[in-house]
């Protein structure tokens, strides 16, 4: 596989600060070439086309965060059932940080809504991994139906992550973790030590 040269890595770093802050059909590739202090030649020698540096960014995106997410998940619990809940607190603290302006895929999706398009599939992609993530983590926790409850919890990160986009601080990720919690009582047979009874008077002759 090709290494990617140091300006080439540049040029997609910068793009996807401005795809991901501006939107992708805000930021246009003008835009991309004077951050990186770069030639439109320069960047059409690596990404032919704007839609090239789009998937490149997106996929870049997809690499970095699952890799970060699961550290961070895994760095909060021992347990699979602990994770699934983890994953809650991992999203409520990246939500909270100055810099978050949603998902990056939600909004590609919400850019390129035809499903048929590369950037919706590659978006489409990172939420069916995301989903069998939780769905691995649900069925090492024991539950009957992983497939249900991971798309349930998928279902309340998405709608956090949209709520917080939409209005700062608001308690999304607080709220879907209280939901996520009682999902996942109720999905997982917890096991229960049985105490032997004390025998009556009565029992005992």
């Amino acid at each position: 596989m090709k290494m990617p040269t140091h300006l080439q890595e540049k040029i997609l770093n910068v793009a996807a600060d401005l795809f991901y802050r501006q939107g992708i059909r805000a930021t246009g590739v003008d835009a991309i070439v004077k951050a990186a202090n770069t030639t439109k030649m320069s960047l059409y020698k690596y990404f032919p086309s704007k839609d090239d540096l789009v998937l490149a960014f997106l996929r870049k995106r997809d690499g970095d965060f699952r890799q970060w997410f699961v550290e961070q998940v895994d760095s909060k619990a021992d347990t699979p059932e602990g994770k699934l809940l983890a994953v809650f607190d991992v999203i409520g603290a990246w939500m909270a940080i100055p810099e978050f302006r949603g998902c990056a895929f939600i909004n590609a999706a919400a850019e390129f809504p035809l499903e048929g398009n590369p950037v919706h599939r590659v978006s489409a992609e990172f939420y069916d991994s995301f989903r069998s993530y939780i769905s691995d983590l649900a069925k090492a926790a024991g539950c009957a139906d992983p497939e249900s409850l991971a798309l349930q919890l998928s279902l309340l990160v998405e709608g956090a992550i949209v709520s917080e986009q939409m209005k700062r601080h608001s308690g999304a990720g607080e709220y879907a973790k209280q939901a996520a919690k009682m999902l996942i009582e109720g999905s997982i047979p917890h096991k229960k030590t049985r105490h032997p009874q004390k025998q009556t008077s009565q029992e005992r002759q």
